[in-house]
């Protein structure tokens, strides 16, 4: 039977037969339904996910329509990127072309500064932040997160006030059946550590809030391995997946991001233990390296898909 996916990826690659290498084989595939696919892997497996800011440059159409032919399943959205889609087209719009290409979206990103913390800038975010949510639980996701970025210097009465903004940003996510993420960053003079990070959450208490992991923040930053064991089984919601390259750490930035495989950091050794705390959600790779953001989506995709399916059979969790 001719599926919606299988006609849409084959009028897309028809003009660059000739020119690309053939894909890997994506997986057969029954017609999809609004609902698209389960947004969790089985129990002690986990999905291979690509973040939109990846792909940048090629915009929200192109990145997913090129992931699409490279056999990509899971993908998770960029608030921007979304924003230039929405110039020309619909919410409506962005739902049937990720059905059409047979994407499921396992996550979104909303950047908003001082959503977690008070702030100048925190009513603002609150009011992005309602409407992003609204945007995304329309696509048909579970789970938005937002970094823990602000921009000033942080006193110890702005971390107490910290758990009264989370539950209010977790209110508002549960309002539309969503589960909020804090995104700890390395050089966040709020939440920089995973240790931080779930600390505040827990202090927070509000179902709808939860923690995830970013590698790169993880394992470039303040953060140990041993930090690990402080989840609890089932806690951790989404992880952004990246290795981190051979330089000096003082040094470190966004052009540090590899594909996972490429670099030092222990990538298996972290999924084998994200796998004992009972993770089994989306690995989203992250790069911000011009030959991944300006390449060929399809490309850098395939690229990805080879090297992160590698290093997940052997850390058992594909």
């Amino acid at each position: 039977m001719l599926t919606r996916r299988t006609f849409v990826l084959a009028s897309l690659a028809a003009p660059l037969a000739r020119l690309e290498p053939a894909p890997l084989t994506p997986t057969v595939k029954a017609p999809l339904a609004p609902s698209l696919h389960a947004q969790t892997a089985p129990a002690g497996k986990m999905l291979l996910s690509i973040h939109q800011n990846t792909s940048r440059a090629a915009g929200f159409r192109g990145s997913l329509e090129g992931w699409a032919r490279a056999g990509i399943e899971y993908v998770e959205l960029n608030d921007r990127m979304l924003d230039g889609f929405l110039r020309d087209d619909t919410l409506a719009g962005a739902r049937s072309l990720m059905n059409d290409l047979g994407l499921t979206p396992v996550c979104a990103a909303a950047v908003l500064p001082d959503l977690w913390i008070p702030g100048p800038a925190r009513e603002t975010s609150l009011e992005t932040w309602r409407r992003r949510c609204e945007q995304f639980a329309s696509l048909g996701l579970e789970k938005i997160y937002s970094p823990s970025t602000t921009n000033r210097r942080v006193t110890a009465e702005d971390f107490a006030a910290a758990p009264d903004c989370i539950r209010e940003a977790g209110e508002i996510a549960r309002e539309y059946n969503l589960t909020a993420m804090i995104e700890f960053l390395r050089t966040s003079t709020h939440l920089a550590t995973l240790t931080s990070a779930l600390s505040a959450i827990r202090e927070a208490a509000h179902p709808n809030v939860r923690p995830m992991i970013d590698f790169f923040h993880f394992w470039s930053g303040l953060s140990k391995f041993q930090d690990l064991d402080l989840l609890e089984p089932g806690e951790l919601a989404h992880a952004h997946f990246q290795d981190l390259l051979d330089a000096p750490r003082e040094l470190t930035n966004n052009d540090y991001r590899l594909i996972p495989g490429d670099g030092i950091a222990p990538v298996v050794r972290i999924l084998q233990k994200l796998s004992e705390k009972e993770y089994n959600g989306a690995l989203s790779v992250e790069l911000f390296r011009a030959e991944f953001v300006r390449g060929d989506p399809f490309q850098v995709a395939t690229e990805i898909r080879r090297k992160c399916e590698a290093v997940m059979r052997e850390a058992q969790v594909l």
